[in-house]
């Protein structure tokens, strides 16, 4: 029974190692993902404050999308941000820029995430993305892919799984971010508790097929608390959750 239990110990110890140790790979190139884009970053908060509109970011065409169930609108591949939608900017922690709308929840969400995180506060290293930096963003991706081989038609398919086209991204609404943590840990802890704060897991990988967008741990989408958890407990995504409500009108 000893040695039994002594083999058990040197078991879960030897899985503990490999978790730590996937971790750190993770996160480290996460690390490595997040700075390239955090050049960038900064630039539309620096827009922002440029414009003069006291934050309020405005699309080409002068009329604005009604406020009601702004949370919800499902920007994808075949649907764009729409012209006109305009979004008061705030400040996050680190220097990110989001909707004002999500600013509180989004921190409520990330302090209590702490615990998850070696007792350190989770970061956004991407919050609102202008069309400018999300054009520079996927024609960065193209070009590498092109640069691998690829035909161009082969390099958008598989940019575009990656990088959405300018216009075409939840960034630019200013209410997803990516959030970086100091351990992956704090990704299951995501992914279990983020719809009591009103964020969806916007690309898990057992969705791909539906978003078509590979896996991103990092992604999170405001919706709202009630959507939020209606969705988490029927396990669905946010274009399921669009056609339903679609087919009930």
């Amino acid at each position: 029974m000893g040695e039994r239990n002594s083999r058990n110990v040197r078991r879960r110890k030897r899985m503990k190692q490999k978790r730590q140790m996937w971790s750190v790979v993770i996160f480290l190139l996460f690390c490595i993902t997040a700075a390239a884009f955090m050049g960038g970053f900064a630039a539309g908060c620096s827009w922002q404050k440029k414009t003069g509109r006291n934050g309020t970011v405005q699309y080409d065409s002068g009329d604005e999308v009604p406020d009601e169930q702004w949370n919800l609108l499902l920007v994808n591949r075949q649907n764009p941000v729409p012209d006109g939608y305009a979004v008061n900017l705030v400040e996050v922690e680190g220097g990110e820029c989001v909707d004002e709308r999500i600013y509180e929840p989004l921190m409520e969400m990330l302090e209590d995430a702490r615990e998850a995180n070696w007792d350190q506060l989770p970061r956004v290293v991407s919050g609102y993305r202008t069309a400018e930096r999300q054009k520079q963003l996927y024609d960065e991706k193209l070009d590498e892919y092109r640069k691998q081989g690829y035909s161009d038609e082969e390099a958008k398919e598989l940019t575009s799984q990656q990088v959405a086209e300018p216009g075409y991204s939840e960034h630019q609404l200013g209410c997803a971010v990516d959030i970086n943590g100091a351990t992956y840990d704090v990704y299951f802890w995501l992914q279990e508790n983020s719809y009591k704060y009103g964020f969806i897991f916007r690309y898990p990988g057992y969705k791909t097929e539906i978003t078509g967008v590979t896996e991103e741990v990092w992604h999170y989408r405001y919706v709202g608390v009630e959507t939020a958890a209606e969705m988490y407990e029927q396990g669905i995504c946010l274009e399921e959750y669009a056609e339903r409500m679609e087919m009930t009108k």
